[in-house]
This record gives C-alpha cells, structure tokens and sequence, in this order.
C-alpha cells in the first residue's frame, strides 16, 4: 500500500484532531440523534481527504497563498432561501476536525428548525486558513441534509390535517443512508426500513418468484416469525387474499386515488396500509385523503434539491 492510500483511508488522515481528542458533547449529540459518532467520523475523514489527499499540512493552497499563517476570521453560516437545517453537527465535526481547540463554533439553531433566508444558522471563529479549508466538506453535508429536511417538511405540509404520514425508503445514496434517513426525521417524515435486515419487505419479484402474494408472506412468517413483514400489492384481490393471511403491513403500489380509497375501506383497519409508486407531493394530499397510513417516497432522498447555505466571513 502506498503512503498516499494510507494517509487517505478514514481515520488516519495526517493532521486531523484524533477521535478521542473531539469534544465529548458533539459526539453525545450524533449518538442521541441516532448516528454513530465513529461511523460519522469516519464518513467525514473520508470526505476531507478528498480536498486534502496529503494531510491537513499540505493545506489548502489558495489558502495558504492568500492568507497570513497567523490571520484569524469570524463568520457566520446564513440560510439564503427558507427551509429546514439538519446536519449543522456534522458541519461542526468538520470545523473540529481541521481546527481542533483552535475553533469556536456557535450553534445558533437546532436540526430541525424552519429558518427564513438571511436567518444565521452557525457561527465560526478561528484561524482563517482553516476555516476557508473546512468550508467547502462542511457545506457539503449541511446543505445536503438540510434539502433533505426541507423537502421531507414539505410532505408533511401537505399532509397536514390528514391521518398519512410521510415515510422514506431505501433509494438513498451509497454510504449517506444513516445521514439521510437522519434529515428525514429532521423534517418531520418517519424512516422506514434501514436495512434488508430489520424488516422484510415482499415486492414483486418475490411473489414472482414465491407464486403468490400469500406464498411469499407465508414463507417469511415462517423463516422470521417475529420479523416485522409488508407486502406490495397492485390490486384489491392481491389486497383481499393478504388480508385473510393475517398480513399486517401492506403496500398499495402504483394504484390510483379511487383504488386506493377502496382499499382503505376493504382494510377497515386491519392493516396499515402504504402508499407507494411514482408519487409526487402535488398529488400527496388527494392520496392522504384516501385515508391511507402512509405514503413513501424515495424523491425525499434521490432527488433532493440542495439547501443554499453559505459561509460569509466578517471583517474583523
């Protein structure tokens, strides 16, 4: 392995503030959000190596050109459209990461907070070189993950009023999954399943491959008796025979509003019933009104617009 790969796998990255080194609340913080704080702190390493391949010394080099070694700046994170903030723990992990002690971050508004353009949303004083090298990683994240809460927030607009709920899916980005589904809860959406392990979901492949939608659901209850089970159906006789199994969980796919309003009725509570299949959120609140418990949409997370934010230093 050559020294270039070692220095750029996570975790070992020249010059960063060790893991132990962090502070102690941050990464309480990650933890009571439902992040791991190593598995985070290893996702940033990785994406800090992307800008700084030789190590933290190495520097940025417009930075370094520009700048006095011994210059020190302020700014401030500002919302440049309204929406949701999430990941501005993440975007301080980075600025603790590159500047370690030598960084104050101020927090001025909690994940999760419905901000307006021009709102501040954090503050940063330190050395300015590091700072204009931690900007970009942590704008990254913060941006990302704060279109995610935005979008999921203007679900659950729509649905207000309404019984549904929106869910997420595993359409994620490769390696984000925690984080996303992390944004989605920030904006007020419920995560669905994170895995292929905590839950069994039945689509239709697997009753293709099972023989029916009763077949497939009968042979997880068998394989995984306390596993919880949905299975996708794309008519009401896939929806009548479910129901005479005891299936619990069920997913209308790909349905329209009639259909699905008659399934609700059909159900009469027997089960919980999905939404799922190419939805969009000008059509969310006729499919809340169907009476559904759920709507899922994967644009939540594969499709998301980007939250401008953008760090802005003060003349000190």
């Amino acid at each position: 392995m050559s020294s270039h790969e070692t220095a750029t796998r996570p975790g070992t990255l020249p010059g960063l503030t060790p893991y132990d080194e962090l502070p102690g609340p941050l990464l309480a913080e990650l933890a009571e959000a439902g992040l791991d704080p190593r598995a985070v702190h290893d996702a940033v390493v990785a994406a800090l190596a992307e800008d700084l391949p030789g190590g933290v010394a190495a520097g940025d080099v417009t930075s370094t050109a520009t700048i006095p070694a011994e210059a020190r700046g302020e700014g401030d994170f500002g919302a440049r459209h309204a929406g949701v903030v999430a990941g501005l723990g993440i975007a301080e992990l980075v600025f603790r990461l590159v500047l370690g002690d030598a960084v104050e971050v101020t927090r001025r508004v909690p994940d999760g907070t419905r901000v307006a353009p021009g709102d501040v949303v954090m503050s940063v004083a330190g050395p300015t070189r590091g700072l204009l090298t931690a900007e970009r990683t942590a704008l990254n994240y913060a941006s990302h993950l704060s279109g995610v809460a935005t979008a999921t927030a203007a679900w659950v607009d729509a649905l207000d009023g309404t019984r549904a709920r929106v869910l997420d899916t595993r359409k994620t980005l490769p390696t984000y999954r925690a984080l996303q589904k992390y944004a989605v809860r920030c904006g007020g959406g419920v995560n669905h399943r994170m895995s292929l392990t905590d839950m069994a979901m039945v689509k239709d492949n697997h009753v293709v491959a099972a023989g029916g939608v009763v077949p497939a659901y009968r042979a997880v209850r068998e394989a995984h008796p306390d596993l919880r089970v949905e299975v996708e159906v794309t008519d009401l006789d896939q929806l009548r025979e479910l129901l005479e199994a005891g299936c619990r969980e069920i997913l209308l796919d790909n349905m329209d509003d009639a259909t699905m309003a008659e399934a609700v009725r059909l159900t009469a509570g027997r089960a919980t019933l999905e939404a799922s299949g190419g939805l969009t959120l000008a059509r969310a609140r006729a499919v809340a009104e169907t009476g559904v418990d759920f709507i899922s949409s994967g644009a939540l997370t594969h499709s998301v617009t980007v939250f401008d934010l953008g760090l802005d230093l003060r003349d000190v």
